[in-house]
C-alpha cells in the first residue's frame, strides 16, 4: 500500500480503518465442481497462474486503511492453504489469517461467530466477499460512494446487470434510482423481478452486527419438528439480512460495469481465466508472456479478436528464445515449454508443467506437473495434476461462453442434457488422467467430471 495513505499511527488519510472477510465455504455435497474440486479446494484453483483468492487478496491489499484480511470458511486447514496465506502476506504486506468454522453456518453465520476477532482493531468498514467469484473489483470506487451515503450504518451492496431470464438466478434488487437505495430484495425469486442482481460483494459498518444478532436471535427461539434439525447457527447474509433491509433506508446499491464472474462449475474457469489475462496486460503485464524469435525471421499471425494481423520480430541473437505465444498467455517459471510449441490465446500453464515440441493450446489451464507430449492439441480444456497427454493426442472441449449478442449475459450452469436429452456443450475437464499412444482422442461433455475416453 502507498505509504502517503497512512499517517504516523498508521491510520488512513481519510480516518476510516478497513478490513476485508472472504468467504470461501467449505467442502460441500455439491458436485458442479468436480472433478477439480475433489484435488483442491475451489478458492484455491489456480485461475491466470494464481490461485483465486490471490487476486482478492491482492485487490484488498491495495485499499488505503485496510490493515487485515480474514478468510472465513469451514476447510479443513492444509498445507497448501498456510503456503497460499504465507506467500500473500509476503508479497502484498497484508495480515491475512484463516478462521475456521465448526460447521457450514451460511454466508453470515460464521461472521457472527468470530464477530469479537472480526472487530478487534475497530475498524470502521467491513468489506465482505464471497469467495468464489471472478472481478476486475472495483473496491475504492466502492468506498468512494460510501462516503457519498453521509454517517450513520450505511450499508452498500455490489451490484450488475442480468438478462432477464438470468437474473432469477441470482438475488434480485430494485432501487430508488435517484438515491441508489434498496427498496426490494428477492434471492433467486421464481418470477421476474429486475436485471440488477447481487455480485456477492458488501460494504458494511460495525452495525451490521446488530442485524445479524436479530436473526440469531429468532433462529434460537424457532421449534423445529423436523427428524434432523438445521443447525440454529446458520445465517444466510442474503435472506436473513439484506431482505429485512430493504426498504429501511439503510442499504444501498453500487452498479459496476466490469467484467465479474461466478466459478460454480468447472467450466467457468476457462471463462475467468480469459479475463483475468486480459486484465494483466493492464494491472500486471509483466506476467504475460513474450515471444522471442530471431531478427531475420518474422512471423505473422492475427489478434485475439482475429480482426488484424502482427508481426512479431525477436532478438539478434539468431535463435528462437522461447515458443510462439498468441495472444494473453501465463507461463510459470519453473514449466517447460518447447520453442516449436505454440501457445494461446488465453492459456496458463502452471508449474512444473511440460509442454513438448509441436503442441497446440488454445484456451486451456494446464495444471501443476502435467506433462502434453509432442504434437498433441488441447483446445477449450483443463488438464489436471499430473496428466500426461500422449503423443498427437487431441483434447478438445465445445466453449460454453455466455451469449455475445445479449447485453449484460452471464455464464449459465446447465445440466448434463438438455429437455431433448442431447448433450449440452461443455469444455473438456481431465483429472489425473493418462492417456496412452493408442487413445488419440479423449473428450468429456460434462462441465464437471469425464465421462468418456476414446
Amino acid at each position: 500500500m502507498p505509504a502517503s495513505a497512512y499517517n504516523g499511527d498508521g491510520m488512513a488519510e481519510n480516518g476510516r480503518r478497513t478490513k476485508a472477510i472472504i468467504l470461501i465455504g467449505g467442502p460441500g455435497k455439491g458436485t458442479r465442481f468436480r472433478p477439480l474440486s475433489l484435488e483442491l479446494p475451489k478458492p484455491l484453483f489456480p485461475v491466470g497462474g494464481f490461485p483465486v483468492i490471490y487476486h482478492h487478496i491482492e485487490a484488498f491489499s491495495k485499499i488505503p486503511g485496510l490493515f487485515e484480511i480474514l478468510l472465513l470458511g469451514f476447510y479443513q486447514p492444509s498445507e497448501y492453504l498456510t503456503q497460499v496465506i504465507a506467500s500473500a502476506q509476503r508479497e502484498f504486506k497484508v495480515t491475512v489469517r484463516y478462521l475456521q468454522e465448526f460447521t457450514a453456518l451460511g454466508t453470515a453465520g460464521g461472521i457472527y461467530q468470530f464477530r469479537d476477532q472480526l472487530l478487534s482493531g475497530s475498524p470502521d468498514l467491513l468489506f465482505v466477499m464471497n469467495g468464489d467469484i471472478c472481478c476486475d473489483l472495483p473496491l475504492e470506487e466502492m468506498l468512494e460512494f460510501h462516503k457519498t451515503l453521509g454517517s450513520g450504518d450505511r450499508f452498500v451492496i455490489m451490484v450488475t446487470e442480468a438478462t432477464r431470464e438470468q437474473s432469477m438466478k441470482f438475488g434480485c434488487i430494485v432501487e430508488n434510482p435517484e438515491t441508489h437505495e434498496v427498496l426490494h430484495y428477492a434471492e433467486k425469486p421464481a418470477t421476474f423481478v429486475s436485471t440488477t442482481i447481487n455480485c456477492g460483494i458488501y460494504l458494511f459498518t460495525p452495525g451490521i452486527f446488530k442485524f445479524i444478532r436479530i436473526a440469531f436471535l429468532e433462529h434460537q427461539n424457532q421449534v423445529s419438528y423436523e427428524l434432523r434439525p438445521q443447525c440454529k447457527e446458520i445465517i444466510h447474509l442474503e435472506r436473513e439480512i439484506c431482505q429485512p433491509l430493504a426498504g429501511t433506508g439503510t442499504l444501498f446499491v453500487y452498479h459496476t460495469t466490469r467484467f465479474w464472474s461466478q466459478i460454480k462449475f468447472a467450466g467457468a474457469v476457462i471463462y475467468a481465466n480469459r479475463h483475468v489475462l486480459s486484465l494483466y496486460e493492464r494491472t500486471h503485464p509483466h506476467r504475460l508472456a513474450r515471444m522471442s524469435l530471431p531478427s531475420s525471421t518474422g512471423l505473422q499471425f492475427l489478434t485475439t479478436d482475429n480482426s488484424q494481423s502482427i508481426t512479431m520480430n525477436g532478438d539478434s541473437s539468431g535463435e528462437t528464445r522461447g515458443p510462439i505465444i498468441i495472444g494473453h498467455v501465463f507461463i510459470h517459471p519453473t514449466a517447460q515449454v518447447d520453442k516449436t510449441a505454440v501457445l494461446g490465446p488465453n492459456v496458463s500453464v502452471g508449474e512444473r508443467a511440460v509442454i513438448r515440441g509441436g503442441v497446440r493450446l488454445r484456451d486451456c489451464i494446464v495444471l501443476r506437473d502435467a506433462e502434453i507430449r509432442e504434437h498433441a492439441c488441447c483446445l477449450n480444456a483443463v488438464i489436471g495434476w499430473n496428466t500426461i497427454i500422449g503423443k498427437w493426442a487431441r483434447v478438445e472441449g465445445t466453449p460454453n461462453d455466455p451469449n455475445p449478442n445479449k447485453p449484460f449475459t452471464k455464464l449459465d450452469v446447465l445440466p448434463v442434457f438438455n429437455a431433448k436429452g442431447q448433450l449440452n456443450p461443455s469444455i473438456t475437464v481431465i483429472e489425473r488422467l493418462t492417456s496412452s499412444r493408442d487413445k488419440s482422442m479423449l473428450k468429456c461433455q460434462h462441465p464437471g467430471s469425464c465421462l468418456a475416453v476414446w
